[in-house]
């Protein structure tokens, strides 16, 4: 992992805070750690952060205030939030001001890095695919901005979640598309059934592509589907 990666962490427990700092540290991330929110937020003002790691109860600033006082200056910066609760209400919460992902203590570490790894990769393919909206899958021409999914002079009109999940599957491409963040990213919350609702578009996907034997969106066990062109 390259150093450049800068993460902000928001944490009171001094312990913890400290373990967590040394673990990321010792993965490769310039880690600032900051006691409370008040301190995490002069924090984020003075300097560049690529992600952010915040506790969601903490003094003087809870991480819910940090994140919307943060999103107020940077939009597009990921936050995954720590907690101790594991309250629906608290995770609807988190997702509304527009976490990219939520973890429970205790977690393991190892989890961590991964969700962080799966976050930043995100953020760069959508960096790379912000400007595209016309995709050639197999046969297809898919235009994302239209909704309008093509092949000679066929065209299927495209609903809204459907066209941006095909855009998802189209921007990763013979890449895994991770089921959480695609659940996440249209659904907002990845609840068991939004996950089914989602299996019910896939199918539909599967439907509309199905004049190219070339094209295939497959189940990646535990992980979520790729789309094979």
């Amino acid at each position: 992992m390259e150093s450049k990666i800068k993460i902000l962490l928001a944490e009171d427990d001094e312990n913890l805070g400290l373990l967590l700092k040394e673990y990321l540290i010792a993965k490769g991330y310039d880690t600032d750690l900051y006691p409370d929110g008040e301190m995490a937020y002069h924090g984020f003002m003075r300097n560049h952060y690529h992600l952010c790691l915040l506790d969601v109860m903490m003094p003087k600033k809870d991480g819910f205030s940090l994140a919307r006082d943060i999103r107020l200056v940077n939009s597009e910066i990921p936050v995954i939030f720590l907690t101790a609760k594991n309250l629906k209400e608290d995770v609807i919460e988190g997702f509304k001001i527009g976490a990219d992902d939520y973890m429970t203590k205790p977690f393991s570490m190892e989890e961590l890095i991964f969700r962080i790894e799966a976050i930043l990769r995100r953020v760069s393919s959508d960096v790379q695919n912000t400007d595209q909206s016309i995709f050639q899958i197999g046969i297809f021409t898919f235009d994302s901005r239209k909704q309008i999914l093509t092949h000679e002079n066929q065209e299927v009109k495209l609903t809204t979640k459907e066209s941006d999940l095909l855009r998802l599957l189209a921007s990763n491409a013979n890449k895994v598309l991770e089921r959480n963040y695609a659940l996440k990213a249209i659904w907002v919350d990845d609840n068991y059934f939004n996950a089914r609702s989602m299996d019910v578009y896939i199918t539909k996907l599967r439907k509309h592509l199905k004049d190219d034997e070339t094209v295939e969106i497959i189940n990646v066990h535990g992980k979520g589907y790729k789309l094979i062109v």
